[in-house]
């Protein structure tokens, strides 16, 4: 969609500036890509919104100099149930590595 596309769907409630800096910095950030239309730009979605929860998370934690500190608490404040999925995730991730090499 182009800006001006994007900017009818919101029902004109942002400034055609607003949504067209707010898609660049997506574009920036990995969460949409863009073609040139004409003069303007098309904006596809590159990410769902776990993808983009995740990107958001991994920006966090490289923003900061206490990654542990920060990985502690987040697992600490994980339910039984999110840190038995987590904890599967992250045996099926290393099985998934270690069938690569």
């Amino acid at each position: 969609m182009t800006p001006a596309a994007v900017q009818e769907q919101l029902g004109r409630a942002l400034a055609y500036t607003t949504v067209m800096t707010t898609l660049a910095r997506l574009h920036e950030k990995g969460a949409v890509g863009r073609q040139k239309l004409g003069r303007a730009f098309a904006y596809t979605p590159l990410l769902d919104e776990a993808g983009i929860a995740a990107a958001r998370m991994r920006e966090l934690l490289g923003s900061g100099g206490e990654r542990e500190a920060v990985l502690a608490r987040f697992v600490g404040s994980l339910s039984q149930e999110e840190e038995e999925v987590l904890a599967e995730l992250l045996q099926e991730t290393r099985t998934e590595g270690s069938e690569r090499q």
